[in-house]
């Protein structure tokens, strides 16, 4: 897959397959034929990803596989080199990997790319799940920052570890656009459509138009469009919103 230049809001816009089957998968991206750009999760890919990864590639889609990886350095590294040969555009990892595993899951990305001769795939940090609110920070997980300071922090890490950008929620993206600059991607799920009042376990969400005008260069988006009666109407009136 070349690398990624998105010249429309269509291009823009990654459709999560959050389906359990492979034909499931199928179903969806044969009613949706315009979008160019789909999500493969962690149910989906223990599931079928040998089988999902290799199909959408031939259909020339771009792929977000989006694994969150979480582990010691090597550990992430070993991984790392393993899914390169998948040929993906995005992958994530947890920021709370830290800097030596951040920087060992790009390190190998990169060799592994190099080696297979093709374009590197795009390491992203998480920076924190978007279904946690600041009172789940601050009790459960009993982090002393405020959550946009915190993703900030975690952000700024991904930068300095040389990962290509981050997964945010929307409406930490003018905070981290401004902090790190044009050339670092922010990748924001929690999307949903003026329409749409029910956030499902989403806790920081944002309109399309609201997240692309913060700085998003990528929207994640599911339920909102796969769980429509007509998907492809859905992702129209997304692209028209």
């Amino acid at each position: 897959m070349s690398k990624i230049i998105p010249q429309t809001i269509a291009e823009r816009i990654i459709i999560a397959l959050d389906v359990p089957t492979t034909e499931a998968a199928f179903r969806l991206v044969d009613q949706i034929p315009q979008a160019s750009f789909w999500k493969v999760g962690l149910e989906l890919f223990l599931r079928a990803g040998h089988e999902v990864i290799p199909e959408l590639k031939a259909r020339q889609k771009h792929i977000f596989l989006d694994l969150k990886l979480h582990d010691i350095p090597n550990t992430v590294a070993a991984a790392c080199r393993i899914l390169a040969n998948y040929g993906v555009d995005l992958l994530t990892i947890h920021t709370t990997t830290g800097r030596t595993g951040l920087k060992a899951a790009q390190a190998a990305l990169k060799e592994s790319s190099q080696q297979l001769g093709i374009s590197p795939v795009k390491l992203l940090g998480v920076t924190l799940l978007t279904s946690f609110s600041s009172r789940e920070l601050a009790f459960d997980l009993k982090i002393p920052l405020e959550l946009p300071d915190y993703i900030l922090q975690m952000a700024l890490l991904a930068q300095e570890s040389d990962l290509n950008g981050v997964i945010c929620s929307p409406q930490e993206a003018t905070m981290i656009r401004q902090a790190c600059g044009e050339e670092f991607l922010l990748v924001c799920p929690g999307i949903r459509l003026p329409s749409q009042q029910k956030k499902d376990d989403q806790q920081r969400t944002m309109t399309p138009q609201a997240a692309f005008q913060a700085g998003a260069n990528y929207l994640v988006i599911g339920r909102p469009i796969t769980q429509a009666t007509d998907p492809a109407q859905a992702f129209q009136t997304l692209l028209e919103t």
